[in-house]
């Protein structure tokens, strides 16, 4: 049996995710035991809410740290895929990350449409990874948030809401997903289900 661990960030929509792995038939763990997240085959990093907060929670019980020298596959979920870079723009300020991805995270560029960006919405592919397969390009998937990443060489697929922005990333073991796969029905549930296989 896979060992998933849910990291608790203390910020919502762990709920969710938990119930969404469940439906792969897998029992996933929702820990801030770093022990556990150490063993764990795969690790899922969720958050909806306040960056600092998130940051402050994981610094405090040291799973930031855990975070940067993990080898088996992460997945980073909304919010938990911006804290994964190097700088969050937030209220004004400029928050440290995880650092695991080059760059800085900032405020949605919407331009006429409404703030935050909320809904269904576009994935258009830039490369081909293992996490996408069996997921058609230009396959739509929910989104929650106001702050986005640049496109980059971590963009795997991007979406377009006044502006272009990173939807899905990877960097070696790390992935992002800007939207919430457990929210995103056949096409999310299809996204998380890759993750799990991944090889290593």
């Amino acid at each position: 049996m896979m060992n998933v661990a849910i990291v608790d960030t203390g910020v919502a929509n762990i709920s969710s995710v938990k119930f969404a792995l469940e439906r792969l038939s897998i029992n996933p763990l929702i820990t801030n035991n770093t022990d556990l997240i150490k063993k764990s085959d795969r690790v899922i990093l969720p958050g909806v809410g306040s960056a600092p907060h998130a940051m402050r929670r994981l610094k405090s019980e040291g799973i930031d740290t855990v975070l940067k020298m993990l080898k088996q596959p992460v997945m980073g979920i909304c919010l938990g895929m911006q804290i994964l870079y190097e700088y969050l723009e937030e209220g004004g300020s400029s928050i440290e990350g995880l650092g695991l991805l080059k760059g800085k995270v900032k405020l949605l560029n919407t331009k006429q449409n409404p703030s935050p960006h909320m809904g269904w919405n576009k994935l258009n592919f830039s490369k081909k990874d293992c996490l996408l397969n069996g997921v058609k390009n230009g396959s739509y998937v929910y989104f929650v948030h106001s702050y986005a990443a640049d496109l980059s060489n971590f963009t795997l697929a991007k979406t377009n809401y006044g502006n272009d922005f990173s939807s899905i990333v990877k960097k070696n073991n790390i992935y992002g997903c800007q939207f919430h796969p457990e929210r995103s029905s056949s096409v999310g549930a299809n996204i998380l289900k890759n993750f799990l296989e991944l090889k290593t």
